[in-house]
């Protein structure tokens, strides 16, 4: 066996080398004015204790993943995992999970509303048997603080009514957003985890019950504070997607989450559709031109929202994105050609009107959304 200054020199980092006990994981998107603080912060927070941050950043255009490769030339613990052309928080938590080697991981966000100074805390639970620590507002010691308005509050306690009858167990406040976690139990759930979705604990629990693993949880309690920089995340486009998830899990994954903005937008298409045939026609249009016309700008408005917000993780651009409307222009055709078939079968069968068309209109949103999921935005 060779003893030569390489295997020396290896030898010798070997030994000062601390493996992580602890990852922290930042999930990021236009987080740059609040990195290195953060990073401050969790250093401190952390003291002794062996610790790395990844930064799983969404090519954010304000340069949060150049400053996280600065400061990794200065500080051996803190590394970027830059994504391009994939977007989601839960999905960049996992990523950020399956590349540590640290037997625990939390998640903590990049704004500094989070306490970080609780980490110690947290650690210090599931060193003593808890699968999942959850940073709770709501519970001894919690408080929602300035870091939440009165409507968003009203809005929180709303969704945590909302999760509550999905979790199985007893969490304060499982749309927390702050959690420390074994690795290994994460993983295990991860295949089966919401891709698309804005909160990843709620899904991280419920999934873990339904695999007949149970988290053993414990909380710690936290002041929530107000966002150092930047800007907030929250839109109705995060809430309709905690919905999708909600009726997800509901469902028993039945229905994906992406499903329910799917379905939205395709109500929002027959608005589009309607409104254009009114006005053509009252235009003195024939209704064959009538029809034709708003069926197509009903097709373009539905392509655009779901490239836009069913599809934002998956987006087309350039040429894929003529191909995508081509493609998806087909699968709706075909997709109404299946409402009409499914339609006419079952008044056939019983004569009622409602229920056939009714039938016919769910068959062809499942065969729309199966369909350009896998082929447009595959």
């Amino acid at each position: 066996m060779s003893t030569g200054p390489v295997t020396t020199l290896a030898a010798e980092q070997h030994s000062n080398f601390r493996p992580p006990q602890l990852a922290v994981i930042v999930p990021s998107y236009n987080e740059r004015d609040n990195i290195e603080l953060l990073y401050e912060k969790v250093a401190l927070a952390l003291g002794g204790t062996p610790w790395e941050m990844i930064v799983v950043d969404d090519d954010s255009p304000d340069g949060t993943a150049d400053l996280v490769n600065e400061l990794s030339r200065v500080y051996a613990n803190i590394r970027c995992l830059r994504r391009f052309g994939r977007r989601g928080l839960a999905s960049a938590c996992v990523e950020g999970m399956a590349v540590t080697s640290a037997p625990y991981v939390a998640v903590i966000d990049g704004d500094l509303q989070h306490d970080e100074a609780i980490l110690p805390t947290m650690l210090e639970k599931a060193l003593a048997g808890a699968d999942l620590v959850v940073g709770s507002r709501f519970t001894d010691g919690g408080s929602a603080g300035e870091g939440l308005s009165q409507t968003r509050l009203s809005g929180s306690n709303f969704a945590n009514k909302l999760a509550g009858m999905i979790a199985g167990q007893a969490v304060s406040d499982p749309m927390s957003g702050f959690f420390l976690i074994r690795r290994d139990a994460a993983l295990k759930a991860a295949p089966k985890l919401a891709s698309d979705g804005f909160k990843i604990l709620i899904d991280l629990i419920v999934t873990s019950a339904r695999m007949g693993q149970p988290l053993k949880v414990a909380e710690v309690g936290y002041t929530f504070r107000p966002r150092h920089a930047g800007e907030s995340k929250m839109s109705p486009l995060v809430v309709i997607q905690y919905l999708g998830l909600w009726f997800s899990k509901l469902t028993n994954g039945a229905l994906p989450p992406s499903f329910l903005l799917f379905g939205l937008v395709g109500g929002t298409g027959v608005v589009v559709h309607l409104v254009t045939l009114a006005a053509l026609t009252a235009l003195g249009q024939g209704f064959l031109v009538s029809q034709i016309t708003a069926t197509l700008l009903a097709m373009g408005w539905n392509f655009v929202l779901n490239n836009n917000l069913t599809y934002a993780d998956r987006k087309l651009r350039g040429r894929r994105l003529v191909t995508g409307f081509i493609s998806f222009c087909a699968i709706c055709a075909l997709g109404g050609i299946a409402n009409i078939s499914v339609a006419n079968a079952i008044y056939q069968w019983d004569h009622q009107t409602f229920v056939a068309g009714l039938s016919g209109a769910i068959m062809s949103s499942v065969f729309n959304y199966a369909v350009t999921r896998a082929f447009t935005w595959k």
